[in-house]
């Protein structure tokens, strides 16, 4: 124990320099292995063999899909002015109106008419709408699955991302990316198995909680990846990764014996500890070639934006997407938008100059990602989702402007990919799209959507916590959106 203190009391730089410079690492990495701790099983308290708890684990039923991508418009696209087409809009356009709306402004029986600022127009084969703001998706919309009458339960910003990222609209709780994870383990042991890329100009409210494993071990967490820059922030920090060394080393010098350590640990929680630690050590190996941008040829570039200061950085993040799930990576989520206000899709005052610019960074990185994965091969096992925590009201939110406060009473997402049937939409919002009215659905189901198509039961997915089963989607049984399943 002294000799424990007095590393305490010394830098951390002093601290490897006393103990080689990291090599006794090298040797605890070793023990561990030959203890059978970094071989993807641990020894529990009672001698039993534990699993890893992200090890590749069979689906409730076989599917195609092997991973998603979710990309996210934080702060809410207008559906009414992106996907949701609403002649009688361009008809009343200016004019105040008795209608029913409910946002950040309050509650309001009447409103002013904003119509859409884009032109309309049927694409494709399948003659869906999509309005000028998306001139490249229009040309793969047969692959594309509308939602048109999706709700959520909050018209705030931070309780709507909480219910779209975790089921629900209180933090605490693991989201999607975690119990993908849970559920069905990850295909690479190198590489985590949920990566979450922001937006340069910020994180969205609430933080980390948005990639939280909530009441899971902090194995199932996401982890974020930049796109400038070293993309992954724990192997570009020395001190980071001294701090591990020192702890692991620590923890090994405070130990009576291993024994002793392994039972003062659960079997999940050794596990989880174990899998983290191992983890990080094949991260340092095998993850700079994963995000290595420069393998790619210059059409690939091309294609995604590279070459253009508008779409270059979520071209990158949508390419490292691409990238991540060729290598297996379960669940990637990308953010458009951050921060606050015209930072995001949260378009309160110029809607024209907020979603033509937000829209303008991400039309051709998006159908670039979706060209890439079908030439690829892997579009089928790719489940591809697109939408925001809202959508936006369609009358103005102040006395002048086209600004639009938010709608979580119908707003339109879309799916592709990964067994979904491309060239259709469900649901319907009311004439003015203020309000879902045919074949309504819950964030739930969509959820549900999800999971079924990675073969996983959205109503057996359970983890045991607080003395109940918790699922995703909730208590009461739920059904996907079997209209847009292939």
């Amino acid at each position: 124990m002294n000799q424990m203190n007095n590393y305490c009391g010394r830098t951390r730089r002093e601290f490897l320099h006393q103990v080689g410079g990291g090599f006794m690492s090298l040797a605890l990495t070793q023990m561990l292995d030959q203890d059978g701790l970094l071989s993807g099983q641990v020894m529990g308290s009672d001698k039993q063999i534990v699993a890893n708890p992200l090890a590749a684990k069979k689906s409730h039923f076989p599917v195609k899909a092997k991973n998603v991508i979710f990309l996210y418009m934080y702060g809410g696209p207008s559906h009414v002015d992106t996907f949701d087409y609403k002649p009688v809009l361009f008809k009343f356009d200016g004019k105040t109106i008795p209608v029913k709306t409910k946002g950040r402004g309050g509650e309001k029986n009447e409103g002013r008419v904003v119509g859409p600022k884009w032109k309309f127009k049927k694409h494709g084969e399948s003659g869906q709408w999509a309005s000028t703001l998306f001139p490249e998706l229009s040309t793969v919309i047969d692959d594309i699955a509308f939602i048109k009458s999706m709700t959520a339960d909050s018209p705030i910003h931070g309780s709507a991302m909480m219910q779209m990222n975790s089921g629900r609209i209180l933090g605490g709780s693991p989201t999607l990316g975690s119990w993908l994870n849970y559920g069905l383990g990850s295909e690479n042991e190198n590489l985590p198995g949920y990566i979450v890329m922001l937006d340069p100009s910020g994180g969205p409210i609430n933080g980390a909680q948005n990639w939280s494993s909530g009441f899971m071990p902090a194995t199932y967490q996401g982890t974020i990846l930049k796109s400038k820059g070293a993309p992954i922030l724990d192997l570009a920090s020395p001190e980071q990764m001294t701090r591990s060394i020192e702890r692991k080393l620590l923890d090994a010098l405070s130990a009576e014996n291993k024994e002793h350590q392994k039972t003062r640990l659960s079997n999940s929680e050794l596990a989880a500890r174990i899998s983290s630690y191992e983890l990080a050590f094949n991260m340092q190996k095998h993850a700079p070639e994963a995000v290595d941008l420069k393998q790619e040829t210059k059409e690939i570039h091309q294609m995604y934006g590279l070459n253009h200061s508008r779409t270059e950085d979520f071209g990158k993040r949508c390419l490292l997407a691409r990238r991540l799930v060729e290598r297996g990576v379960r669940f990637v989520q990308l953010y458009s938008g951050g921060n606050h206000n015209d930072y995001n899709w949260d378009a309160h005052g110029d809607l024209v100059k907020n979603h033509n610019f937000h829209a303008g960074n991400t039309d051709k990185p998006i159908t670039a990602l979706i060209k890439d994965l079908k030439q690829r091969g892997l579009f089928e096992e790719t489940v591809i989702i697109w939408g925001g925590e809202f959508g936006r009201q369609p009358t103005a939110e102040y006395a002048k402007g086209t600004g639009r406060d938010h709608n979580s009473y119908g707003f339109t997402m879309w799916m592709a990919g990964g067994g979904i049937k491309g060239g259709v939409s469900i649901g319907e919002t009311d004439e003015l799209g203020s309000a879902a009215v045919k074949k309504p659905f819950q964030v739930k189901h969509l959820h549900a959507t999800i999971l079924y198509l990675m073969g996983l039961d959205p109503n057996k997915l359970s983890y045991f916590h607080g003395s109940l089963d918790q699922k995703l989607v909730g208590v009461e049984p739920v059904e996907p959106i079997h209209e847009i399943i292939a």
